[in-house]
């Protein structure tokens, strides 16, 4: 039987070009790694070796990628044996990536107000969207982002209107600022600028300002934690837009062999287990919750 993810996946040995340290033990990693540059789009992610002896990789989703210079970049949080092993790796160092790897987001250009919500280790495959539709004049992206660790870059105010924003509320990312993309920060840490509460706190601020034939307009993207995704698709529901989330699952293979990351998706026909690692990781959101 034909695979529909075969071809697409490719291993590579990839140099590390950067590899900075942030606060909250978050890292951002960039190698070159051409072929996954190529071929990877937003929600997609790589399965990578972290260390020589350890044989189990670890998916890490992609932040960005660039085709034309080859590169592919991560944002991780040291959190385990895989990860904290890959902390200690070096500029210079090869690691081994498979990828890109799983299903990705696909906006609709009847609902051109893209909303991307991203919480925590979430926050990549939203910013690799948003990076994606700021160049295609048919969208109009806003990103809401949350983190109870410090956020791993230097927040700035920001010079862009949002509608609904709270007095205060203007902490931005400076890579979304610089593309034009209205952005704001939240968290329940008390950071500067930020919005105390949730992402979907921020989202729903937003919605309720926008004039009623404009609601029809958007379409809910997010990632996160398990909670954050079921309040986003709660929210859709109440706002009766469409979402996609995706998901976060342990993964052995990651290539559908294992079958150690499946859920129950609901569907036409009825209940039915789907792999997160190719079936997904990007679902629509109602057929999850």
């Amino acid at each position: 039987m034909n695979k529909p993810h075969r071809g697409t996946i490719f291993v590579e040995d990839a140099s590390i070009l950067a590899h900075d340290a942030f606060a909250g033990e978050q890292y951002i990693l960039r190698v070159h790694a051409p072929r996954c540059a190529q071929s990877a789009k937003p929600g997609s992610f790589a399965h990578i070796q972290c260390d020589p002896l350890l044989p189990l990789r670890r998916p890490l989703s992609i932040m960005r990628a660039d085709p034309r210079a080859g590169w592919v970049e991560f944002l991780y949080k040291a959190v385990g044996e895989g990860t904290r092993l890959l902390a200690h790796r070096a500029v210079g160092e090869t690691l081994s990536i498979m990828g890109p790897i799983g299903k990705p987001f696909q906006p609709h250009g009847d609902r051109p107000l893209a909303l991307l919500l991203g919480g925590g280790v979430g926050i990549p495959p939203m910013v690799f969207l948003a990076s994606m539709l700021r160049t295609n004049p048919v969208y109009q992206p806003v990103m809401f982002m949350g983190s109870e660790a410090p956020f791993p870059f230097r927040t700035r105010p920001s010079g862009i209107m949002l509608p609904g924003m709270p007095d205060g509320v203007i902490a931005t990312m400076p890579l979304l600022e610089d593309w034009g993309v209205p952005c704001r920060l939240t968290s329940l840490s008390d950071f500067p600028g930020c919005h105390e509460g949730y992402v979907t706190d921020l989202a729903r601020l937003w919605l309720d300002a926008l004039e009623g034939p404009a609601r029809h307009r958007v379409e809910i993207f997010a990632c996160g934690p398990h909670p954050m995704l079921e309040a986003c698709a709660r929210l859709a529901v109440e706002y009766h837009v469409p979402c996609q989330v995706s998901l976060e699952e342990f993964m052995a293979c990651a290539v559908g062999g294992c079958a150690g990351c499946v859920v129950e998706i609901r569907t036409d026909q009825g209940p039915a287990m789907k792999r997160v690692c190719v079936d997904g990781p990007v679902f629509d959101a109602k057929t999850v919750f």
